[in-house]
């Protein structure tokens, strides 16, 4: 089968399907690149590792606002609403030690 020019072929591995839940995300940036860190936290436990870091444009930072915002609007039309808890997020105290993360 001939693969037309525009279309991009997306290879998905079986382990990078099956996902990394995550339960925190922290963004941070500078001028060139928006840094995506996603974290799990489990209760009780002091400590909690990076599962995941994403790093993106500022261009593609963008687009995937828009995707997201496409998506959660498609989501509760068929879900309902999300609820959010009102009011300021509440601080997660952080530090970034060295070693793996």
């Amino acid at each position: 089968m001939e693969q037309e020019d525009n279309q991009l072929n997306i290879e998905l591995s079986a382990e990078i399907a099956e996902g990394i839940y995550s339960n925190l995300a922290i963004i941070s940036h500078s001028t060139s690149e928006f840094v995506l860190d996603f974290i799990r936290i489990m209760p009780g436990t002091p400590k909690a590792n990076v599962k995941s870091r994403i790093i993106l444009t500022p261009e593609h930072a963008k687009r995937l606002l828009f995707a997201l915002q496409e998506n959660i609007v498609k989501y509760e039309m068929q879900n309902g609403k999300i609820k959010v808890p009102e009011g300021p997020i509440p601080p997660v105290p952080m530090s970034f030690g060295g070693g793996e993360a």
